[in-house]
């Protein structure tokens, strides 16, 4: 039996399950403005709109630390105070297996108006994301994302 195509299956509401960031000589960087397990939530309607948040679990430090701590990069946006949210329209590749977002509206201002393209896959219940990124210390990593479908 043929496999549905990325733009079906990607249809729903997603629970972020894990958060890594890799360097490129395989070292697992920790990642401080969400840390490596934040909680999120990201939804994909068949309309083409999606939405994400993101929330550091202990943001404690975060409301004393300047609002701008980032890990703005290629491909990415910028949490504030260990919060990061944004929404917009989509399109999927279904031959590369990729999702590309247009951000209509976001926690950060510069993140408005942006596109990011991200390497998607589904398994079942199961959707990770793939992004290649740089952190604010400027090194360069690929962040895995893993969901699971809860509606």
């Amino acid at each position: 039996m043929p496999k549905s195509p990325l733009s079906e299956n990607i249809i729903g509401t997603w629970r972020l399950q894990s958060r890594e960031d890799r360097a490129t000589d395989g070292r697992i960087i920790r990642e401080g403005s969400l840390g490596s397990d934040p909680y999120g939530l990201l939804f994909y309607d068949r309309g083409g709109n999606f939405a994400a948040q993101f929330m550091k679990k202990d943001r404690s430090d975060s409301a004393q630390a300047p609002t701008n701590i980032s890990t703005s990069g290629a491909n990415n946006t910028r949490a504030i105070g260990g919060y990061d949210a944004y929404f917009g329209t989509y399109t999927v590749d279904d031959e590369l297996g990729s999702v590309t977002q247009h951000l209509i509206a976001a926690l950060s201002a510069e993140n408005v108006g942006q596109t990011v393209t991200r390497q998607l896959t589904v398994d079942g219940d199961v959707l990770v994301v793939s992004l290649n990124t740089t952190l604010e210390t400027g090194e360069r990593v690929t962040r895995t994302l893993k969901w699971q479908r809860v509606g």
